[in-house]
This record gives C-alpha cells, structure tokens and sequence, in this order.
C-alpha cells in the first residue's frame, strides 16, 4: 500500500518534477502532468475541462499517477492530520495494539509494525520484472515484513447488504482520542471528494461516461489509511519503510508528507524519487482500475524508504519538538466489496478477458490480503 510524497517549489503550475533516485552526471527526469481540478468544477462541459479530463486519462495510462491540485483542500488541513496523527502513533505499542482487528484482516484500526509484507516477495511475476530492471532501477529489499505501523479508517457509506462484512466493519476509535472520528472524517471526506472528481474526470478522459467509475465504487470499503514509520527506531539510510509493491484499490490519493522517501516506478520501470507541488495532492492507479481497464492502466509500483534528505528532516522535526515518526495522509479509493471487477467493454478484448478474468472486487481484495500476510 501506498505513502505520501514530500513537497518541493516548482516554477510551473503544469508540472512536477520527479527526480531519478541513483542520478549519475545528468539526472534523468520525469514530468508528471499536474491536473486542475478547478476547471473541471468550475464548467465541466467546457473545452478547458475536457483538456483536464484527457490529461488526467493520459497520466495514469503513461505513468500509473498524477498530481492534482483541489481548491476545495487546504494544507493547513494536511498539516492538521500529520500533527493528529504523529501524536497517535508516538503512543505507547500496548495502546496502539488496543485498536488492533486481526481477525478481519486489521481492515480498521490499528496493524502494527512488522506484520504486513511486500506482495512482490511472494509473487513470481514481480521478482521476474525486477529481476530484468536496469541496476540503478531495482527497488531495494521486499521480503521482509514493513516496519510501519498502519491505521485503516472506513469512509464513505457502508452497503446495507454484503458478502464481505470483514471489509465493511465499523470505524475504531482510540481511547485517548475522543474527537478522532471528527478529525479522520474531515480529512477523509476532502480527499474521498477529490478522489471522486478526479475519477469523472478520468471516465470522461477515456471517452465513458461520467459515472462509470463514481457507480462502481458506490458503497466501497474506502479506507483512510496514513501509515507511522518511527524514525528514532528506523531512521538510517537506505532503510526500508514500505518494500515494492503496487496498490490493490482503484486510486490512492495522499497529500505530502513531512519526510522525503517515496519512490516511484513509471510505466517504462525508472524509479524516481517522488515529490509533490505545494498544494497539490498525489494519486497513484491501483490494481482495480489496471482490472477494469484490462491494462490500460497498470497498477503503479512505489516503495518508501529512508533517504539523505529524510535524514534532514528528521533533524528539522526533531528541533520544533515533534514525535519522529513519518505519516503518510493517504486514502485508498475502492470499487465497492460486492461489483464484478472485470474489463469494460470500452476495454475489453480477447486477450485481456483471459488475463483479467470476471471476480468479484471483494474476493481481489482479500486474494491481496492474503498476499500481504493480513488475512489467510
């Protein structure tokens, strides 16, 4: 599952840069596309708003992930959740285990540390992909278990009727925090809202009608999911937060987080050190959108890990007096428990019906779980 890039200034409002992780003389970079959401809000039937829409589809077909920018979400909201968020994960392991749902495969409250693994560790077509990556674009280690800490809470809706009750359980709230379902659901609701638009924008980029998507994930088991990494205990270079792997929802969406470390993988398998304009928002195609689409687009591959200039950070945080753990403010936008997850007609074709077959979305989530040592 996915994490939070860091800012940095650009000097365009098209563009952000994303910079090659072991650059040599020139570094090699990625520009991805920077879609406006205002535009789309402000007239979506214009010429204007279908540039958007076309740029939105074009970017997750090319690199599995755009960033966005939302007049309706403010940093300080951001910063609001980091700050929330730091001080519940600073908390002691014996409070945090309290939050704790294993027995459905931790899909609310807390997982701890060193319990969920790399997917790829366990699939042979992934270890057979990296195998053939140049040098310098080969994720570090995946087969150990992710020393983060994780805390799912549901969004959105639940159906009033499902097979898959384990992922449509009730939100946790932690003992020691009673205005937490308040706090979790304004910064839900901001990027479930952003999430929403951004995919009508990409239904209508890809010649769909507007709700094709928006109908699918009706009643899914969204989940805001921001992840604690404990620098004081995982804080050296080259250390990994979250091993390679690729999403298993529709879209994740994630504002920036306060230490540097996500790197991404395009289409074309270059890994890139991520960065986020200031005031935009990252998402990142997961495998149900590579699903419907029969892989169009593809599930983008990212890992988190320390870097140089987290180490900066650490410092930074460590002077204004702040717990050191790196937060990710990250939701997973999922097509609901209970829809056939299989190629739309606009996509679909002999070839990818086979490698895509019909499965009902509930099911591919807890197939993923399986692969993520959550779930038997």
């Amino acid at each position: 599952m996915s994490d939070g890039a860091t800012t940095t200034s650009v000097s365009t409002s098209t563009q952000v840069s994303v910079v090659p992780v072991n650059a040599t003389a020139e570094p090699r970079k990625l520009a991805l596309p920077v879609v406006d959401l205002a535009v789309y809000l402000a007239d979506p039937d214009s010429e204007a708003a279908l540039a958007q829409c076309k740029l939105a589809a074009l970017a997750l077909e090319e690199h599995s992930a755009l960033s966005i920018k939302d007049p309706r979400v403010d940093e300080s909201d951001n910063a609001a959740f980091l700050d929330l968020m730091e001080d519940y994960f600073s908390q002691s392991t014996s409070d945090k285990l309290k939050d704790a749902r294993p027995e459905i495969g931790y899909q609310v409250g807390s997982t701890p540390e060193l319990t969920e693994l790399p997917r790829c560790g366990r699939d042979d077509e992934c270890k057979e992909a990296v195998e053939k990556m140049n040098a310098e674009d080969k994720p570090l280690d995946f087969n150990s278990e992710d020393p983060k800490w994780r805390f799912f809470h549901r969004m959105g809706t639940p159906p009033a009727v499902t097979q898959f009750p384990g992922l449509n359980a009730e939100p946790v709230v932690p003992e020691a925090f009673p205005n937490w379902i308040e706090s979790m659901d304004k910064w839900g609701n901001l990027m479930l809202t952003a999430v929403t638009t951004l995919s009508e924008m990409v239904a209508i980029g890809f010649g769909l009608p507007k709700d094709t998507f928006v109908q699918l994930s009706n009643h899914g088991p969204h989940l805001l999911a921001p992840t604690g990494s404990d620098l004081e205990k995982y804080g050296k270079v080259n250390t990994v937060l979250a091993g390679f792997h690729a999403d298993l929802n529709f879209l994740t969406i994630h504002g920036k987080s306060r230490y540097p470390g996500l790197n991404i993988w395009n289409r074309a398998g270059q890994k890139m050190l991520a960065s986020v304009p200031d005031g935009c928002l990252l998402v990142q195609a997961g495998r149900q959108i590579e699903h419907l689409t029969g892989g169009r687009v593809i599930a983008g591959f990212h890992e988190v890990v320390v870097v140089d200039s987290t180490i900066k950070a650490i410092e930074r945080q460590r002077a204004a007096g702040r717990p050191l753990w790196r937060i990710s403010s990250t939701l997973f936008f999922h097509i609901a428990s209970d829809n056939l997850l299989k190629p739309l007609p606009a996509f679909e074709t002999e070839q990818n019906v086979k490698q895509y077959p019909p499965i009902l979305t509930g099911h591919q989530v807890q197939k993923e779980l399986g692969f993520l040592n959550l779930s038997s």
